[in-house]
């Protein structure tokens, strides 16, 4: 015999089925509930957790695992999330300074499962509701759908995307322009107060059956749009960086990248460009890497053979949808292939751009921005160049909203180098700036190790390291956080803490937001907080050692790697791993 709320759910489930416009979930559903009714108890575990809730609409969209049911990614939730995209933004346009307007909105997609299906419904729906509504014509990467939203003007940009999660996800980013918003948040992701505004839209959907359909009337753009994003890039090489001659070992890593960052370091004059064969197609399943994250142990295996066997001097590698990007170059200082951590990265283009801005003279009122969690070198280089620094909470929805940005990183490998023409991280765009800061480098007979090297020297050994904990749900992420409020630590690797912050009451001018974070006397610093898209609790660590000359580097290195196992091991005892 069944209990009500047993009843409910598999009442709940079989509306659920004979509603879903999508068969293929619909009869996966169906057989889930017939194994309930035989009394399977992980059958049943999985219906609740499918039904445990909808799929909440945030700062990040949506995104989860593909399945029937409101707490996965299906045809019902992207089409309930369409009609409240666009009753949101027929809102705005109601409420337009100017008077009211037609909201235009541009739909991209990548080569995941169901990425199309969920793109062409949202066309429909968008169609049907009033909007003047473009679809990319392929899979195209996401800093091509970003650079549209602003291209064509538009007020809306959706794009069907799970990034770098695991092949059975996707996802729905969503980005507001045009008349929409202030112009230095045009093509922006997302923030407060419209992720709420959304939300409640999606939240006063009737059923699924009542949300309007076009037949027709979207315009599917042409493959142009791709060829336009690509001269925009391209022409972000200095023309005074005329050396070349660099080999590089490129991969998308299964994802849609691989043909756009090719076409835009060749235009740019980079003609020798290795693919990594068995990852340079799109394919949605991710067959040669346990998780398609350049960041993770591994995904670079098979790039790094391939630049083994092409004696090749660079290895960059773009997350599947290439709003990411990753670097790896042999190190001198052993002889072996590694790849470069994200602050890493990011302080080499700070670098190589601030050059760019004083070689004319004047830095023209550039300002550099990095998300709090990254490292604080940044801020040191954009002082010595004179170029304002502002430090962000993190996300790129918040990085690209910094008034007059001209670069911005986070150190989860996200890089904005050109906001005029991508106001969101980009990696190809960052690929190819990094690409030409490598071969004047070797042009110099110098590596991008000593680059860094020159930074340290210069504002102090800035070394980081990050332990992230990956937890069964993400109540559990509140619990462990909570735990730390109440029994705070009191040093890190010997260091007392000397200022303890708790992020949800704000800092600095920066919005509340869920995290901790602790500085030491020796300017140890520690953040912790629950990642915002996966049930993580993420901490980030980073210590500065002074350094007299380059013959004390080794050692201050060295010294650095002690103190970073020291705290690592105190957060662990923090968190009472």
């Amino acid at each position: 015999m069944t209990s009500p709320e047993q009843q409910l759910l598999l009442s709940s489930a079989a509306a659920w089925a004979q509603a879903d416009p999508d068969p293929q979930t619909a009869a996966e559903l169906e057989a889930l509930l017939d194994a309930v009714r035989q009394g399977d108890a992980a059958a049943e575990a999985e219906l609740r957790d499918r039904f445990s809730g909808p799929l909440l609409f945030g700062t990040a969209g949506l995104r989860a695992a593909l399945g029937a049911g409101p707490n996965r990614m299906n045809r019902v939730v992207v089409r309930r999330a369409a009609a409240g995209v666009a009753a949101h933004a027929l809102d705005l346009a109601a409420a337009g300074a100017g008077g009211a307007y037609v909201p235009r909105a541009v739909i991209g997609y990548d080569a995941r499962h169901n990425s199309r299906v969920f793109a062409e419904e949202t066309a429909a729906i968008f169609t049907a509701a009033g909007l003047q509504t473009f679809l990319m014509p392929s899979e195209l990467p996401t800093p091509v759908l970003a650079y549209a939203v602003r291209a064509l003007e538009c007020e809306v940009g959706i794009m069907v995307t799970a990034s770098h999660n695991p092949p059975q996800d996707n996802g729905y980013k969503v980005y507001l322009g045009g008349r929409a918003v202030a112009p230095e948040a045009r093509g922006v992701q997302i923030v407060a107060p419209h992720d709420a505004g959304i939300a409640a839209h999606i939240a006063a959907v009737g059923s699924v059956d009542s949300i309007p359909l076009a037949a027709e009337g979207w315009t599917v753009l042409p493959e142009s749009i791709e060829k336009d994003y690509v001269t925009a890039v391209a022409a972000l090489a200095d023309p005074a960086f005329t050396d070349r001659d660099l080999n590089i070992v490129l991969t998308p890593m299964h994802g849609v990248g691989g043909r756009t960052a090719r076409a835009v370091l060749e235009a740019a004059g980079f003609g020798s460009v290795t693919m990594v064969e068995r990852q340079a197609e799109p394919d949605p399943d991710f067959p040669t890497v346990a998780f398609p994250n350049p960041e993770e142990p591994g995904a670079l295996d098979l790039a790094l053979e391939t630049a083994q066997e092409t004696d090749a001097d660079l290895v960059i590698a773009n997350d599947p949808d290439a709003d990411r990007v990753a670097l790896a170059a042999k190190d001198p200082a052993t002889g072996a292939w590694r790849m470069l951590r994200g602050d890493e990265v990011g302080t080499l283009l700070g670098a190589h751009l601030a050059a760019r801005a004083t070689a004319g003279g004047s830095t023209g009122g550039a300002v550099f921005a990095n998300s709090i969690v990254s490292s604080r070198l940044l801020g040191r280089v954009a002082a010595a160049a004179g170029i304002a620094h502002v430090q962000t909470l993190t996300g790129f929805k918040w990085i690209a909203r910094v008034p007059g940005l001209s670069y911005g990183y986070e150190e989860a490998l996200g890089y904005c180098v050109a906001p005029a023409a991508v106001r969101d991280k980009d990696g190809i765009s960052a690929g190819l700036l990094l690409a030409e800061l490598a071969a004047a480098t070797k042009a110099a007979g110098r590596t991008l190790f000593d680059l860094l090297d020159d930074a340290f020297l210069a504002h102090g050994l800035h070394a980081a390291d990050q332990l992230s904990v990956r937890v069964a749900s993400l109540p559990l992420l509140g619990e462990m956080m909570a735990r730390l409020r109440s029994n705070p630590p009191q040093a890190f690797a010997g260091s007392p803490v000397a200022t303890a912050v708790d992020l949800s009451q704000g800092f600095e001018n920066l919005p509340p937001t869920d995290g901790l974070l602790y500085l030491t006397a020796d300017s140890t610093r520690v953040i912790i907080r629950p990642s915002g898209t996966e049930p993580k609790l993420k901490c980030y660590l980073e210590v500065i050692e002074p350094v007299a000359s380059a013959e004390g580097l080794p050692d201050a290195k060295a010294t650095a790697r002690v103190r970073l196992q020291a705290v690592r091991a105190d957060v662990g005892a923090a968190l009472g791993l």
